[in-house]
């Protein structure tokens, strides 16, 4: 019996980590290839044999680095030869051999560098040796499963994958397929998309099921997208002992992603070509965060002004995210790694601290700033992890090296359903690509099925939610996001109705930017709390009319800016992207001795930081002095 695929990929994992950084042919060679073998379960011995004599051309005797019969020949360089060398002296080879042993593959390699030539398709595949994890599904005819990938076109991923999908679920609306069933249907193939090119399935799983058990005019697609639905949302050891091995080959995923079961729609050959369509990209690379333009690409523009739209790029994420907290951890494992002594205690702190923090993005619609953080703070984990392991030997390392940042840490409020769901599967996928980080670090990747833990995202109008009934303030470390930016005379009947509840008693409130609910309600919520919050907001809410209706309350209530971003450019992932001037503020009731105040010296230069001993409302280094509107003169004019 071949093994698991994750036990190989495991292996992988492991085999790249043990071999990094080899470079001698001689020396070590034939023990990294009776490793490879391993890998797939496989005595070398069985299937191979090393420098295999071979007649070349003329009276020449050569000898071939390693010969499988009829199916591989490797030949071996030491590290930064020259690989096409290497394949012409592989195919010198070949008029030495009888017919039946001529090789299907050929493979050459430089302990760093692999190629893969597959000589009946005529394909070929590059990867480097800490890639190989990701590419052990070429190497089936080893493990003994058949392979069936080659006969796929794959196209790589680019912001046109989100619009496909966007084209998808145009389709699915005009066949009158639409409202809440649409919106989980959409998310439950985004995963499927998503699963089987970055090994949550095996590879193709999704695709193969839908060109293999579909008919071609798509009348029965329904039914087997039900039924694989079903699988999915089925531990395996309940399911019924007469499913096809194909639907039994799908894991069980948990996480109550496939567990409401819906009415599907009608497919025709039309809906069922624009499903494969998508299946057919490469989905690996993609980063989740950028699902927020995959959102956006299936919402008209009337919709955007209406919602106040606009979806940040990890550029701009990171402007927030890093002065909020990612650059004090970043220094306090910079301090704890130059330590002569307790340095195992110091790391387990730093790591319990990490993974005990709690976010909360009050308006997070497909949760890119939840994705981006939690993305950080696994890379920050992973480097903290990499210093515990030169502690290993020490025997006061007693810390397993494993990942402790878990995804109910992770809070949200989206008053839309589409994309609050976009953002749970967009969690659980990054959760997945940084598990894949781990692995390659160290040797082996947690189990991400059945899915264990999920981002809280509840569907709700934040400006009328109880934020406690989402997390508790005395649970909660810092709050961030990107509120929606209306402005004044875009506000809907319902936004106003909202604005008129929460600034009740306020003088000039109907002259504030939608945007400034976000930040009235978030003081309230952290009132005599240590919470730190950074929000995104157009530059408006600093200037003018704006300020004294805003900021002079939550100043007198004893609120600090400790870092801001004055005005640039917005940058955004979405199609059709508006052009937004924007700031970032972030601020506490707890003061910050060092404050920092970052300037652009034009809209769309990269920010220049300098320390101040205070900023103002209206973005500028000095005391909290607010000019507000009067009816009588200052003076006698």
């Amino acid at each position: 019996m071949p093994l698991s695929r994750k036990e190989i990929k495991n292996r992988a994992y492991t085999f790249a980590k043990e071999w990094q950084g080899e470079t001698r042919e001689n020396a070590e060679a034939k023990p990294f290839w009776e490793d490879f073998f391993q890998v797939f379960g496989i005595t070398r011995k069985r299937v191979a044999s090393f420098e295999e004599p071979v007649k070349k051309l003329g009276t020449k005797t050569g000898f071939i680095d390693l010969l499988w019969k009829g199916k591989l020949l490797v030949e071996h360089k030491s590290h930064g030869k020259n690989l096409d060398k290497a394949y012409k002296q592989g195919l010198d080879y070949f008029v030495g051999l009888k017919e039946e042993e001529l090789p299907r593959y050929v493979m050459v390699s430089d302990f760093e560098q692999f190629r893969l030539y597959d000589l009946e398709s005529g394909t070929q595949h590059n990867f480097t040796l800490d890639q190989l994890p990701d590419n052990v599904h070429l190497f089936d005819f080893i493990a003994g499963y058949e392979d069936v990938s080659n006969t796929i076109e794959e196209i790589d991923l680019n912001h046109k994958a989100a619009e496909l999908l966007g084209s998808l679920h145009d389709a699915l609306l005009d066949s009158g397929y639409d409202g809440h069933k649409l919106e989980i249907l959409l998310v439950r193939i985004l995963f499927c998309l998503f699963a089987e090119d970055t090994g949550i399935f095996t590879r193709h799983q999704f695709i193969n099921y839908l060109l293999n058990y579909t008919k071609e005019d798509g009348s029965d697609t329904e039914m087997h997208l039900a039924k694989m639905f079903q699988v999915l949302d089925t531990p395996e050891n309940q399911r019924n002992k007469n499913l096809s091995e194909d639907l039994d080959a799908f894991p069980y995923v948990n996480g109550h992603l496939f567990a409401e079961r819906i009415d599907m729609p009608s497919f025709d050959v039309t809906l069922r070509d624009e499903l494969i369509e998508c299946a057919y990209f490469d989905w690996a690379a993609i980063s989740p965060a950028i699902f927020g333009s995959l959102f956006q690409s299936v919402m008209n523009s009337e919709t955007r002004r209406k919602l106040g739209a606009h979806y940040t790029s990890e550029r701009d994420i990171l402007r927030l995210i890093k002065p909020l907290f990612l650059d004090e951890l970043q220094e306090e494992l910079q301090r704890i790694a130059k330590l002569k002594t307790k340095r195992p205690q110091q790391l387990g702190a730093l790591q319990q601290r990490i993974s005990s923090l709690q976010f909360l993005d009050p308006a997070c619609g497909c949760g890119n700033f939840l994705i981006i953080t939690y993305r950080e703070l696994r890379r920050l984990e992973l480097a903290l992890l990499e210093e515990q392991q030169k502690d290993k030997g020490n025997s006061a390392s007693l810390i397993a090296i494993e990942p402790l940042i878990r995804l109910d840490c992770f809070h949200g409020i989206e008053i839309e359903e589409w994309p609050a769901r976009i953002a749970e599967v967009a969690m659980w996928l990054t959760q997945h690509q940084m598990n894949r980080e781990f692995a390659k670090r160290f040797g082996h990747e947690p189990d991400l099925l059945p899915l264990k833990s999920a981002v809280h995202i509840a569907h709700s109008n934040a400006l009328q939610l109880d934020w406690a009934d989402v997390v508790k303030p005395e649970q909660l470390d810092y709050i961030i996001g990107n509120p929606p930016f209306v402005g004044k005379n875009y506000r809907s009947v319902e936004q106003n109705k909202d604005m008129e509840a929460l600034f009740k008693g306020t003088k000039n409130f109907k002259s504030l930017d939608f945007v400034t609910c976000w930040f009235v309600k978030t003081a309230k919520f952290i009132h005599n709390t240590s919470i730190q919050v950074a929000l995104v907001s157009t530059n408006s809410i600093t200037m003018g009319e704006q300020v004294a209706p805003l900021w002079k309350p939550l100043i007198e209530s004893g609120l600090h800016i400790n870092f801001a971003h004055r005005t640039f450019s917005w940058e955004s992932e979405a199609r059709g992207k508006a052009a937004v001037h924007v700031v970032i503020i972030g601020f506490g009731y707890q003061e910050k001795g060092n404050k920092t105040l970052f300037d652009y010296p034009t809209l769309k230069a990269e920010p220049v930081a300098r320390k101040v001993n205070g900023i103002s409302p209206y973005l500028i280094e000095g005391e909290a002095i607010i000019i507000e509107n009067r009816s009588k003169p200052l003076c006698k004019v």
